[in-house]
């Protein structure tokens, strides 16, 4: 009896330990304070390796943009610089996504002291083995802001967005085979730019963003709609979409979103419920500030979930999240006063 009591006792002890541990995991910060950051993971072998592309610095200004990119290996203490991003500048506003042991970075924009903002089309693929970068075919339509998924670990689906003078409906999706392009079934819903989401099971979500404000001030208002598509297993073009419920916490821009496909979940951190360009500063001549909340669209039951409702270190100007073995870690963006910051927060997901 005295062995089965030391045993119960211990096991809770045990747990306890395990939770701590899982709470207090770290991920080195990244090597300069950037935010707007495209970010991907990559199963390579049985280790998980984290990357972060490109992005905005401290200044928050058009020469405060970078073209750098790093990887963090599983158990380093330290990212490691890759070759930096093809092309003559930085870019704000891409995605990544890792797929077939590739990372897949998609548009974004450069920002121009005497051309503004340019959306550009380029698709770059890298190699992490043969530690190179190759170009692939360019997107139809240039985008940036947008939301990225993949599908079958084959297509790549990019979804609404900005392309230089508007927002855009379409849904572009990438086959990797045959490095070729087709157009999807549109969204239903409103053209937005800065939303979040991504691709689980056979299932795309995208949440809120912005888009043009009707009444013309300011110029942009934040969307707080909420949509789900299927994709047609036939037929990979043809997506249905309907509306979902509001998610926790208000209508944001900008959040950090990540797929997790072993739970059949996407991730959401983050963002802010006042739109702006690239320096944090509203449409609306406001500073935006962060949400602390994080939560979670469960695919098969289609409900929302509330991770939690205050982040450590709440963070908005995202190009996404991602999902490790036991949490959400969120590189670079900006904390509260519109700081850009180079710390990796790590969120346990339970």
């Amino acid at each position: 009896m005295r062995t089965m009591k030391k045993i119960f006792w211990i096991f809770p002890i045990l747990w306890l330990v395990h939770l701590v541990a899982l709470a207090n995991a770290q991920v080195p910060p990244l090597p300069a304070p950037v935010s707007n950051n495209a970010v991907a993971s990559l199963k390579i072998g049985k280790h998980v390796v984290l990357f972060s592309f490109m992005g905005i610095g401290p200044k928050k200004t058009w020469d405060a943009i970078t073209n750098t990119a790093y990887m963090l290996d599983p158990g380093s203490d330290k990212w490691s610089e890759l070759r930096p991003v093809p092309g003559p500048a930085g870019r704000i506003g891409a995605s990544a996504i890792g797929a077939r042991e590739q990372i897949f970075l998609l548009g974004g924009y450069v920002l121009d002291h005497q051309d503004g903002e340019i959306t550009v089309r380029d698709l770059s693929v890298y190699e992490p083995e043969a530690h190179r970068w190759y170009r692939g075919a360019d997107l139809p339509i240039p985008i940036d802001d947008s939301v990225l998924g993949v599908f079958r670990d084959r297509y790549l689906y990019i979804v609404s967005g900005w392309s230089n003078k508007d927002a855009v409906a379409n849904v572009q999706v990438y086959d990797i085979e045959k490095d070729k392009w087709e157009q999807a079934t549109p969204i239903p819903g409103m053209p937005v730019f800065g939303h979040a989401g991504g691709v689980v099971d056979d299932t795309i979500v995208y949440i809120d963003g912005a888009h043009k404000n009707p009444s013309g001030t300011p110029p942009y208002a934040v969307s707080d709609e909420c949509w789900m598509g299927k994709i047609d297993h036939k037929d990979i073009t043809r997506i249905q979409w309907s509306k979902l419920p509001a998610h926790p916490g208000t209508a944001r821009y900008r959040i950090a979103a990540g797929t997790s496909e072993k739970d059949h979940r996407i991730y959401f951190s983050g963002g802010t419920d006042n739109p702006y360009n690239y320096n944090g500063i509203g449409y609306d001549g406001r500073p935006s500030e962060p949400s602390p909340v994080t939560f979670a669209f469960e695919a098969r039951s289609g409900k929302w979930e509330t991770v939690t409702h205050k982040s450590a270190t709440p963070t908005m100007d995202h190009r996404g999240l991602l999902v490790t073995r036991n949490n959400l870690v969120i590189l670079g963006g900006m904390e509260q006063g519109q700081q850009v910051t180079a710390k990796a927060q790590v969120i346990p997901r339970k």
